[in-house]
Order: structure tokens, then C-alpha cells, then sequence
């Protein structure tokens, strides 16, 4: 067997026109519909970025123990799976967070990996003497917050090295994958793991992309919005909505050049092409901008996901309803490849799927951690969340005490109790550290509990408002879902406290009507 696996970061589902777009020309997007099966109902797991690749690498939810961090010692990994299988995995990734202290244990899994520098904060280029103010003075003042990165100015620094569209690390990426193919594509039983950043945030996009989608903006540039409300002017919005558009055209291109190798090999007789990304983005609907900070509305949670094999070729151009999750990832490659599901696993693999749709799932749980339990049936969208978001009992399950960019600090540390192994551990025990954000945010990796609002527990139809524009009351759903919803916690092994906070703050106060 033989596969490409191309991840993007930050899709908004609805701006592709295989799922509906009438904003945005995606034909390459579209190109690929027409040779895969298309899956209608795929959402996210665990949020944000590296979680969901937790999910992906180990088929099984993390946020309910877990935060932003490494892989675990006791994880499965889909590439070492198939590495034990005899199968030869190589990763090509612009995706820096891989290269910090909240990452990296992931690429190391594969058999061989690259690297491709200078994504948005990456600390790649130095330049010392460089004019900095003037540099800054580029940027619209929202991109000048000196609190919102370790660095915020890398970015500006490593743009001022991309010069040529061939710079951009999202087109090395695709370079690169072409030159592993060219060497490697008549072998056989391999995985081409091709991921780039783009489009997440900053908007940057090659500058004849951005000519395609001139908005009434006059200012400096304006390419990355604030994890918060909409508060912008209406050119500002037009301007950062135009700058996406750009940048996942040039996606979509990217994707064209990836169809075009295809096709001149005849690659789609013998390889398959699977296509998803981490989570979505919302582009001001909700009156938000981003993730992380708000309920986990479709935009964000809801995400596209296309798989051509070619042993299922006669199913090219077919849809699929069935519902599917960023952990059926891991059992699919591992069945595609001949490598042993392992136990802990709790995805299924899609492989049937590609054959006829299923109702065997009942529902799905999503999420960040400490920041609520969300389910979906894929009728209904459950939105769970404690009254109160800042005192809540939270604890860490890990023995690597990383956050996203720096390690557990001592103060959070002399908190951590041995606990007991849960059933995914191998029977390894795991420290249990205290959340205490109040001390230090800094520590942390700006996805946690306290830096949410508006997270108010909600039920939506999604068949008559799928938009989720307005929440309803129908007790008999509110019942059958907490029954999945803690069903489904209990499945994951989650802790005690995760289910007592759900039993305290949500089940009785949200089974009562309206």
C-alpha cells in the first residue's frame, strides 16, 4: 500500500465548494471530490493544534486528561505502528509548534522527517541590526501586541525572507513532497505524511493571490486576527476575510499541483490520497474571530475530510454521511498498511466506510481541556460547559510535564500526586498536577479554561439551524445525549473530577425545561 496523507491547518470547511462554498473558488478542492469519497459529518476531537495530532497519531481523545503537550510515553503512534509492520512513514511539515516544548515527541515517531522553517512566530531568521520599528510599522497596531507570543515579531522577521513565492515554506512543503515521491513512488507499503501550516494565521499569501481579493482597506498590512470579538471596522473585516480567501486559494493550488502529480504518474491506480485538517476557524461569524476563545461552533469543529483508495476508485465522486472523527485517522492507516489496531485505540477505520454509510456510531465527543465537553450526534450539537469556567477542579494527567512552549514550572509541579493508571496507560501511573493559572497564565498555553466567555451550555438542531443561531429546549435530546455523553466519558477512562464537574453544573440544571 501505498499513501499520501495531506494535512492542512485551519480549514474552514465551509469556504471549500465541495462542501457548499459559494464565497470561494476551490476548484482543485473540487477536482479531488470528483476522484474521493467525501465525508459530510467528520468532526474534530481534542483542540487545538498539537492535541488534534494527538488524536490523529494515537485514535483515541486526549482533552479530557490532557492539554496542550507531547506525546506520551504510553501512546500508540499510527507511524510506529506501521513502522512495526514493516512500513516506511515519512513526515514534511512546516508546522513549527512540532519543534517546541509541547510537541516534541511527534515527529520523531516516523521513520524520517523534514523540517521546513519560518511559519508565522517560528524563531528562524535573526536579524539584530535590523530596523524593527520600521519593520513593525508595516503591521496594523492588532499585529504589534507584544504579549501575544514569545516572541510576536519572528513573524515579521521570517517574512522579510520570503521575497518569492518559492520561499514560502507551504510551497517547499509540496517541493519536498514531490522529491520523495519522485525517488520513492514505484516502492511499495510507504506513508507520505505532506503538512503545512497554511492557512492558518497570519493570512500571508503570495502577493498575486491577494490582487485576486482587492477589498476598500487602506492601511498597513492586516493578515492576522485577535483571538476575540469582532470589533473591526467593515473594511477591516473585508480585509482579513480576503487575506483567508487568499491564502486558501493558494491552498487550493497547492492541492492542484499534489492532483497534477497524480495524474501525469498514474498515481490514483495504486496510492492513496487522504485529505483533512486539525480544526476550522471562524472568520467572523458568531461575531468571533479565530478558536480557542468561544463555544466550538461548527466553523471550528465541523471539518472536511476526503479519502480516494484505490481499491474503492469505483466509489470516486460518492458522499458519505456516516459520522467520522479525527481519531478514525490511526485504525484507517493502520488497516491501509497491515499494521495491528492496538487496543487502546477507540477510532474506527474508515476503510468500510468507503464501501457504504453506517449508523453504528451514536455520537462523538470534541473539545479543549477544562474548557467543557461538547457532543454531537450529527443531527444535534451539545454544548456542555460548568457555570463557572474560572473555579473549576482541574488537574494535568502526564509524566511530560511540557506546555506549549516551555516545561511544567516548579510551583505547578510541587502540586503533582502519583495517580493511579488509567486504562490507556499500560499501567503506567501518571503525576497529577493542579491547574493554577491564576498564578502564572504565562505558563500556559493560552488555550485554557479561563481565557474562554460566552460558554454557556446549548443544544442545536443543525438539520433547521445550522448556522447555530438559536439554542432550543427539547428535554427527551437533553436526556439521550447526556446519557451518550457521559456513556461516552466513561468509554475514555475520563477523570473522576471531569464527570463530577459535568454531573454538578450541567446534568440537572440543563435537563429541566425551559
Amino acid at each position: 500500500m501505498k499513501t499520501v496523507f495531506l494535512l492542512f491547518d485551519s480549514v474552514n470547511r465551509l469556504m471549500l465548494e465541495p462542501y457548499g462554498s459559494d464565497l470561494l473558488k476551490t476548484p482543485n478542492f473540487k477536482r479531488l471530490a470528483e476522484r474521493s469519497v467525501t465525508f459530510d459529518t467528520h468532526y474534530v476531537g481534542s483542540m487545538p493544534c498539537m492535541p488534534a495530532r494527538r488524536d490523529m497519531q494515537t485514535g483515541r481523545l486526549s482533552f479530557l486528561h490532557r492539554s496542550w503537550g507531547p506525546l506520551e510515553p504510553f501512546d500508540n503512534s499510527f507511524p510506529e505502528a506501521l513502522k512495526a509492520a514493516g512500513a516506511y512513514s515519512h513526515l514534511i511539515t512546516d508546522h513549527y509548534h512540532y519543534f517546541e516544548d509541547g510537541g516534541a515527541t511527534y515527529h520523531t515517531r516516523y521513520n524520517s522527517f523534514e523540517y521546513i522553517r519560518g511559519q508565522e512566530s517560528d524563531p528562524w531568521k535573526v536579524a539584530l541590526e535590523a530596523p524593527l520599528d520600521e519593520i513593525k510599522a508595516k503591521y496594523h497596531p492588532s499585529q504589534n501586541d507584544p504579549n501575544s507570543k514569545q516572541n510576536p515579531y519572528h513573524h515579521m522577521i521570517n517574512r522579510e525572507f520570503m521575497t518569492e513565492e518559492a520561499d514560502f515554506p507551504s510551497v517547499k512543503c509540496i517541493d519536498a513532497g514531490f522529491d520523495f515521491l519522485d525517488r520513492n513512488r514505484n516502492a511499495d507499503n510507504w506513508l507520505l505524511q505532506i503538512e503545512t501550516f497554511d492557512p492558518h494565521e497570519p493570512f500571508f499569501a503570495p502577493e498575486r493571490l491577494r490582487e485576486m481579493f482587492k477589498t476598500d482597506y487602506d492601511g498597513p498590512i492586516l493578515d492576522w486576527p485577535r483571538y476575540d470579538r469582532v470589533t473591526e471596522s467593515q473594511e477591516e473585516i473585508d480585509e482579513l476575510r480576503a487575506n483567508y480567501m487568499a491564502l486558501l486559494t493558494h491552498c487550493d493550488q497547492l492541492l492542484g499541483r499534489v492532483l497534477d502529480y497524480f495524474d501525469e504518474h498514474d498515481m490514483w491506480k495504486d496510492t492513496a490520497l487522504i485529505l483533512t485538517t486539525d480544526h476550522g476557524f471562524l472568520l467572523g461569524e458568531h461575531d468571533w474571530w479565530a478558536k480557542n476563545r468561544m463555544p466550538v461552533y461548527e466553523e471550528i469543529s465541523h471539518i472536511p475530510l476526503f479519502v480516494h483508495h484505490p481499491d474503492h476508485a469505483d466509489k470516486a465522486g460518492q458522499r458519505r454521511k456516516s459520522l467520522t472523527q479525527t481519531i478514525d485517522l490511526m485504525p484507517t492507516f493502520c488497516e491501509m498498511h497491515g499494521a495491528e489496531i492496538p487496543a487502546e485505540v477507540q477510532g474506527k477505520s474508515l476503510l468500510p466506510l468507503l464501501e457504504e454509510d453506517s449508523t453504528d456510531r451514536e455520537a462523538i465527543l470534541f473539545g479543549y481541556w477544562g474548557g467543557g465537553v461538547n457532543l454531537t450526534d450529527g443531527r444535534y450539537t451539545y454544548f456542555c460547559y460548568p457555570e463557572d469556567m474560572e473555579n473549576q477542579d482541574l488537574y494535568q494527567y502526564t509524566v511530560m510535564p511540557t506546555h506549549m512552549t516551555k516545561m511544567f514550572t516548579v510551583e505547578e509541579l510541587r502540586t503533582a500526586t502519583l495517580a493511579a493508571p488509567f486504562d490507556f496507560t499500560k499501567g503506567v501511573p501518571l503525576l497529577r498536577v493542579a491547574h493554577r493559572s491564576k498564578a502564572d497564565t504565562r505558563t500556559h498555553s493560552y488555550h485554557f479554561p479561563e481565557k474562554m466567555v460566552d460558554t454557556e451550555t446549548a443544544l442545536y438542531d443543525l438539520e433547521t439551524d445550522p448556522g447555530q443561531m438559536t439554542p432550543i429546549s427539547d428535554p427527551e435530546v437533553i436526556d439521550r445525549l447526556n446519557a451518550a455523553l457521559f456513556r461516552l466519558m466513561a468509554e475514555n477512562d475520563a477523570p473522576a473530577e471531569a464527570v463530577k464537574r459535568m454531573e454538578d453544573s450541567l446534568l440537572t440544571r440543563q435537563a429541566e425545561p425551559a
